[in-house]
């Protein structure tokens, strides 16, 4: 049986990663700017998300990625060729669906490493649902891990 650690480590040998200072560098100085790819859910986008970012959870990634679903985003479909950074809140989710993605024949797919956790500890700037700027020490307390005494472990 594997563990969700061990999924992430398997996928991580076969997917490109970047860090958050690697992706702002390309967010600047592209001539085209990458597909920011957030898969987080709907409440943690609204919360807080890298502004023109594209919003699609990871439950839907696979069937808005092709047309002819419900879900169909066309500038995912259209992106196989383009620049697309995959982003959650550490890395791990992303992880997962930049390797679908490459699966799928996107070709220039990549996982930000450390997620929005490490994009805030590098003090880059995240917006709201109403593209107000989300303070630093706000973005914080949000991306602290926070587990109820059911999800943890049971000691031995």
């Amino acid at each position: 049986m594997k563990r969700f650690t061990d999924l992430i480590a398997d996928t991580l040998v076969d997917i490109a990663e970047e860090f958050p200072w690697d992706i702002e560098e390309k967010i600047n100085n592209s001539e085209q700017r990458p597909l920011l790819l957030d898969i987080r859910e709907a409440d943690e986008f609204t919360a807080m998300h890298i502004q023109e970012s594209l919003h699609v959870p990871r439950g839907i990634l696979e069937s808005a990625c092709e047309y002819d679903y419900e879900e169909t985003v066309r500038e995912l479909v259209e992106a196989r060729q383009r620049d697309v950074v995959v982003i959650c809140r550490s890395g791990n989710r992303s992880a997962l669906a930049a390797y679908t993605m490459q699966l799928m024949g996107y070709q220039q797919v990549c996982s930000m490493k450390t997620g929005l956790r490490g994009w805030n500890d590098y003090e880059l700037p995240l917006v709201d649902a109403s593209g107000n700027t989300v303070p630093v020490d706000v973005a914080d307390d949000f991306f602290t891990t926070r587990l109820r005494p059911d999800q943890m472990s049971p000691k031995s």
